[in-house]
């Protein structure tokens, strides 16, 4: 593997958002630490949890391969921890990947000894950190205080209302010490896109978390969703994603705000509207009441499955960090809207205080 001396760039989520995150940084540097959330309870991760007290292993896996070194052995690897048994098989819709990282884990002993195997054999680009070691289940208190148990409970409700008031974990859990070190470390801590009641804010839940990102000195950037989620996110603009995350973070506020500034196609629009989904509005003046900046450009895939495009959240990233690397986009400063550089947008940051 090639050395690129980049900055240390930390991510925090799970699932596909994160693994978007780190397939687009990790062609521009190899410091990368993704912190993973350890909270999920459904599919193939909450069955094995259920049967043998294995932790979720889904988001861990989608992580590990998505900051695998690009060749043919690994790209091989890639599609045979990424296979999924048939539901109606007696492998019950297994994950390959999961199966074989529940191994690693009875083998070595712990999941971070799972981790380390896996990492060698896909010559990870940076590192997977569990954002703790303890079990936990993320739970959901609603407008009518109901309380709704379980990650995957909470992902699947699927309706408007009552809406969330609050999510927690039972029991509390302290910090895996390795994911407060690297926020600490770090030169940015990259936070999304992704659910963001069961993929981002359970991670600043968890004790430790929400204070290392009070005391660190890097860049904070919050990468907002493209769409909504129907019984999370209903009708949420960029301001209320920002608004969550500010509150859960408690004293520290994010530097940046990465949005997504072109339209969705309609086609796409019309193909998720079946699940109460919408493009998210990137409303300007009520974001400009959570954070200091935001920073613009096109950022979907424009396909379906709807994404973000590795590579320009890597441009996005890297820009708002100030970096050498050649990207533009618009951003703001105060409600005026202008054009970007990485070079201007270091500036932009330093003079902000």
């Amino acid at each position: 593997m090639v050395h690129m001396n980049g900055p240390k760039i930390v991510t925090i989520g799970g699932g596909t958002g994160s693994s978007v995150v780190l397939e687009g940084l990790k062609h521009h540097t190899d410091s990368l630490t993704a912190i993973v959330t350890m909270f999920d309870s459904g599919g193939s991760s909450g069955a094995l949890h259920d049967e043998f007290g294995y932790p979720p292993l889904g988001d861990l896996r989608r992580c590990l391969t998505a900051l695998r070194e690009e060749n043919e052995v690994t790209d091989v690897l890639r599609t045979l921890v990424e296979f999924r048994f048939d539901a109606e098989s007696s492998l019950n819709g297994h994950s390959l990947g999961n199966l074989l990282m529940a191994a690693l884990t009875s083998v070595r002993s712990d999941v971070e000894g799972a981790i380390e195997e896996m990492s060698r054999m896909l010559g990870l680009r940076g590192r997977v950190v569990p954002v703790s070691l303890e079990w936990a289940n993320l739970c959901a208190e609603l407008e009518d205080e109901t309380v709704v148990r379980g990650e995957s409970s909470i992902d699947l409700r699927a309706k408007r209302t009552p809406r969330i008031c609050r999510v927690f974990l039972e029991p509390s859990v302290e910090a895996n010490p390795r994911a407060v070190e690297a926020i600490l470390d770090a030169d940015a801590v990259v936070i999304g896109p992704g659910d963001l009641y069961t993929s981002i804010i359970p991670n600043l839940l968890v004790g430790g978390i929400a204070e290392a990102m009070g005391r660190t000195n890097a860049t904070c950037i919050y990468v907002c969703n493209l769409m909504t989620k129907l019984g999370e996110t209903d009708d949420f603009k960029a301001s209320d994603f920002v608004r969550e995350i500010v509150r859960y973070l408690g004293t520290s506020v994010p530097d940046w705000v990465v949005v997504n500034n072109q339209a969705i196609p309609e086609e796409i629009q019309r193909a998720y509207a079946p699940e109460g989904a919408r493009p998210v509005e990137t409303d300007m003046g009520e974001l400009d009441r959570y954070v200091p900046f935001i920073y613009g450009r096109p950022l979907a895939n424009n396909e379906q499955p709807l994404r973000h495009d590795p590579s320009s959240i890597a441009r996005a990233v890297l820009s708002v960090m100030g970096s050498d690397f050649e990207a533009e986009g618009e951003a703001t400063d105060g409600g005026r809207l202008v054009t970007i550089t990485g070079e201007a947008a270091r500036i932009a940051y330093s003079d902000s205080g």
